[in-house]
């Protein structure tokens, strides 16, 4: 039973996934359908944590927009997730960055990486 499993989640998955981690600034295209019509909306904002794996692997993407802190979560081989494109790398020690949603301006940002 356990490999039946096995073989169908390695059949969803997807060949070829974008590179980033925890801290990062990331433009998340996620394709949005509206009745009969499909379209690509951009979610841009910081990956405030990664968790899962296999197929079920999924990432958390938080920004500010209007002054509200709005977090979204995304499956990593989802179809629906068209690409992840790194705005720019951010310099982290922790592997959940809950601590952002009580921050606001200049203290929610992350160090940059050089």
């Amino acid at each position: 039973m356990n490999d039946i499993i096995k073989e169908i989640e390695d059949a969803e998955l997807k060949e070829k996934v974008d590179d980033f981690h925890v801290g990062d600034t990331v433009k998340v295209y996620g394709k949005i359908k509206e009745g009969n019509r499909e379209r690509i909306q951009v979610f841009e904002g910081t990956v405030v944590k990664m968790q899962g794996g296999s197929n079920r692997a999924t990432f958390t993407v938080r920004k500010t927009s209007g002054g509200i802190g709005v977090e979204k979560t995304w499956p990593l081989h989802s179809p629906n997730v068209e690409k992840v494109e790194v705005v720019r790398r951010g310099k982290v020690r922790r592997a959940k960055l809950n601590y952002l949603k009580g921050r606001v301006g200049k203290r929610a940002k992350v160090k940059e990486l050089r």
